[in-house]
């Protein structure tokens, strides 16, 4: 039985080359089209909507958009306009930002925990149609709801998930949320105990992780020679090693390694930055966080996220995208 394979794209290409990239992987059977809005780069609910606007079936996500910079009655506002566009097609997955980028901005992330759980009960709520009156710690709407004047009012389908890489988010997205959109540049074995967060929380509601889905972002770096894809995997392993410590850590990333890499790069780092701390990173880190090597490689060491508790694949690709989905096109591990 194949598995539901789905396709992320962030800023590496012209928005109107992701849609051609959206259409074929739609048209090779693949699952998902996800969009993430996180750097400074590229805003999701754009290409999002040119994603929909030119597809027929394949599923539309966020992956994700943040809670701290929308405030929620817009973000349910979005999402809806979205659904507009591609009826039961939107994916909505929202995440908690992280630092240093959201205190450079502006934003002081006190009690992400508080936010999101406020910001997904609003959110849910007003995309059910309900009018909507809280009053939390960061989350206030007085008699608010979706005020349709020309259209339908009808229920949106939106099904929410949460973009969670710490074990106290995780507990709470198998609390709250429909599903988890579990982060990349992890190792396989992070997903073992994101699975028993998610379990703890889901027991508190009387359900399983199991009733959750968990699509899981992949770096996947392929190449015929396996170093040629290591090493174009490594650069981005580096970035992040520099600029989210907090998910390497939590793979199990030497703190050695982190402090190494820390001493080099900026923030925002340069391409040279980049070039000089990626020669401190070994190929095995490499591999621990990506699935970079040969087709076979690449398809085992997502075959492990799929083992570990992964339900979709979000392929993310170095080189050649087009390769990448053909090669994953009804694919069985």
């Amino acid at each position: 039985m194949s598995v539901p394979m789905a396709i992320y794209l962030q800023d590496a290409h012209p928005i109107t080359e992701a849609m051609e990239i959206a259409q074929f992987a739609e048209e090779s059977g693949f699952h998902a089209v996800w969009q993430a809005d996180s750097r400074l780069v590229r805003e999701a609910t754009v290409p999002m909507a040119a994603f929909a606007a030119t597809t027929n079936h394949i599923k539309i996500g966020s992956g994700v958009i943040d809670v701290w910079t929308r405030n929620p009655a817009r973000l349910a506002s979005l999402f809806s306009t979205l659904d507009d566009l591609a009826p039961g097609r939107v994916l909505c997955g929202l995440g908690a930002w992280w630092d240093p980028l959201a205190s450079k901005v502006g934003i002081n992330r006190t009690k992400p925990l508080a936010m999101m759980r406020e910001s997904v009960t609003v959110i849910r709520a007003l995309l059910a149609n309900e009018n909507v009156t809280f009053h939390g710690e960061h989350v206030h709407l007085d008699g608010v709801e979706l005020d349709y004047v020309y259209q339908e009012r009808r229920p949106k389908d939106v099904p929410i998930y949460i973009g969670a890489t710490g074990m106290k988010m995780m507990e709470l997205t198998g609390e709250i949320a429909d599903g988890v959109v579990l982060n990349y540049l992890v190792s396989p074995d992070y997903n073992s105990r994101a699975m028993e967060a998610l379990e703890i929380g889901a027991s508190r509601v009387g359900r399983s992780a199991s009733d959750l889905d968990r699509p899981q972002l992949v770096v996947c770096s392929v190449h015929e020679d396996r170093q040629t894809a290591l090493d174009m995997a490594r650069n981005m392993v580096t970035q992040y090693l520099g600029q989210q410590p907090h998910i390497m850590k939590a793979s199990g990333v030497p703190q050695s390694l982190l402090d190494a890499v820390g001493e080099v790069l900026t923030w925002p780092a340069t391409h040279e930055q980049v070039e000089a701390a990626s020669k401190l990173v070994p190929d095995e880190i490499v591999q621990m966080l990506t699935a970079s090597g040969t087709p076979d490689e690449a398809k085992a060491a997502v075959a492990q996220y799929i083992e570990n508790g992964c339900t979709s694949p979000i392929l993310y690709p170095l080189g050649d995208v087009k390769a990448t989905i053909q090669a994953f096109s009804n694919w069985s591990p």
